[in-house]
This record gives C-alpha cells, structure tokens and sequence, in this order.
C-alpha cells in the first residue's frame, strides 16, 4: 500500500496539493472487478509516478482485456496514454447496443465485432 496507506482519510482537496490526481468512474460490469468502494462511483486516485492508463486500469484489478473505451477529458484514448494530473477518465466495457468503432482507440475493432 505504501504511501496510499499514510493517506487514508486525507481530505480530497489537501490530497491535491500534496500528488497529482485523476479521477476515474467505471462503467457497467467492470465494476466487478472493482473494491465495493469504488463501485458505481467517480473517486480520486492519487499517484506519484508517472504510468499509462492501462497500468493503472489494471492496478485496479480491471483486466484491460475487459474495456473497450477510455476517455480522458471527454476524448477517446489508447492504452498508450500517460495519466495526468487533474485527468478525468471514464471506463467502459464492451457496448450491446451502440457502435463505438468511429470512437473507440484502443484496438482496431471494438470488442463486440471481435467476440
């Protein structure tokens, strides 16, 4: 846990003075893989290091294996993409009823057209 630990319970707004932060929010059934905490919801992750969104999708416990769209600020992204801080990232999964492919950066079809 590191110096995740030493934070717990540290005020969102003085966490921002001290390291950077993102915000994510997970969508749908990838919130499975996620701690009941961070379900269903938006929360902010503070970090130190510099890493791409698919090592921090994955430091979650989300398999990038499961999500067919990251946006970050409101525009599509790979999984090539560094975390910022300040960033807003959405994650989703595979889409039923919608066609992403003109949208989506992370493989060169969306996940529906490949299952």
């Amino acid at each position: 846990m590191g110096i995740r630990s030493v934070l717990v319970g540290v005020p969102k707004s003085a966490l921002a003075k001290v390291m950077p932060v993102a915000n994510f929010r997970f969508y749908a059934e990838l919130n499975n893989f996620l701690r009941p905490e961070r379900r269903f919801t938006q929360f902010a992750y503070g970090f130190l290091d510099v890493a791409t969104v698919k090592d921090r999708i994955e430091s979650f416990g989300v398999p990038h294996t499961e999500v067919d769209l990251i946006l970050v600020n409101g525009l599509s992204v790979d999984f090539a993409y560094r975390v910022e801080d300040g960033d807003r990232l959405s994650v989703y999964p595979v889409f039923e009823a919608f066609d992403i492919a003109e949208l989506t950066r992370l493989r060169p079809a969306p996940l529906r057209d490949e299952l």
